[in-house]
């Protein structure tokens, strides 16, 4: 009888039922196998192997949304014409989502009436032109436009809003053809959408700097200039954000750092490198003030922002 970790997996990486019957399992042993926490039920008929990462890293856990979406997608109880939607498209298209609701799977049908919260899937019954969807095989998503603009205008914030438009923007979605479909919406968010879609860049490289912008534009604060470059000592440096060449901000997060490894490199070695860059900028006279997940969290990032602000403007320019 084969193992677990023998059980054969189709192009997705997951494990069907069909699969594991003609392999000798019953559906008593798959389900005794999801009790004991060596499989994981994804939707009907379809399960992953479990792996720690799902429940101890943040992109494991994005890893099994976006799984729990393909196996929705492609199960045999799917239907006909169903296409995986707002954040479950977003997985599918490695768009990142800020505090994103991933307890259900999104699922769009062209239809004007039928939708619902069934179990763990959420359906929406809207128009869906064909120039909205992508085809991708067995399964079929929402564009990257669309995408967007659904996670956008469906009850999102504003600094989630920017987040998913510059998140789509940075992997080649149209600004024009988003600009596009905003125009058609009425819904509540559309206000909210458009406004974020004006201050959205694709230049952004992580939810984070996307959250910090979002506090900056609410703030009212100086805008800075994006991924602004600088000589110091020789050394070439990119920051998250400039003001006037005299105050660099930066977003520090896990992801960041790994990242910015080099082959080979360790976390470590690469945050003690950062600290090397951050030493010469200051050298150069460039004040460098860094905040991470907690201070966006906690709103004390835009006071760090401010108090330096005002001291440059007490000091003459250079």
């Amino acid at each position: 009888m084969l193992a677990v970790d023998e059980l054969p997996v189709d192009e997705f990486g997951l494990i069907r039922r069909a699969a594991a019957l003609d392999a000798g399992w019953s559906d008593t042993r798959l389900i005794a196998a999801v009790r004991r926490g060596e499989l994981i039920h994804l939707a009907p008929g379809v399960y992953v192997r479990s792996n720690p990462w799902f429940v101890t890293e943040s992109a494991g856990r994005d890893e099994l949304y976006r799984l729990r979406g393909l196996a929705a997608v492609t199960s045999e109880r799917c239907g006909n014409g169903v296409v995986l939607s707002h954040q479950s498209a977003a997985a599918q298209h490695g768009i990142s989502l800020l505090k994103s609701d991933t307890r259900y799977v999104h699922v769009t049908r062209d239809a004007r009436s039928g939708g619902g919260r069934r179990a763990e899937r959420q359906l929406h019954a809207v128009s869906l032109p064909d120039c909205d969807v992508v085809d991708l095989g067995r399964f079929r998503v929402t564009s990257m436009e669309r995408t967007a603009v659904d996670v956008a205008t469906d009850g999102a914030t504003f600094a989630q809003a920017l987040t998913v438009f510059d998140m789509a923007l940075a992997r080649g979605a149209s600004r024009e053809v988003m600009t596009e479909m905003l125009a058609g919406r009425r819904n509540r968010g559309v206000k909210t959408a458009r406004r974020a879609l004006y201050f959205a860049s694709s230049l952004s490289e992580s939810v984070g700097e996307s959250w910090s912008r979002a506090q900056m534009i609410d703030a009212d604060i100086r805008f800075p200039v994006l991924q602004c470059t600088h000589i110091a000592e020789g050394h070439e440096y990119r920051s998250d954000f400039d003001w006037e060449c005299r105050l660099v901000g930066e977003f520090d997060g896990k992801v960041k750092y790994g990242r910015l490894r080099k082959p080979g490199e360790t976390i470590e070695q690469a945050v003690m490198r950062e600290k090397e860059r951050e030493d010469r900028l200051r050298s150069i006279g460039i004040m460098v003030i860094r905040w991470i997940w907690s201070d966006l969290e906690n709103n004390r990032m835009i006071p760090r922002v401010q108090y330096w602000l005002e001291r440059f403007d007490r000091l003459p320019m250079r």
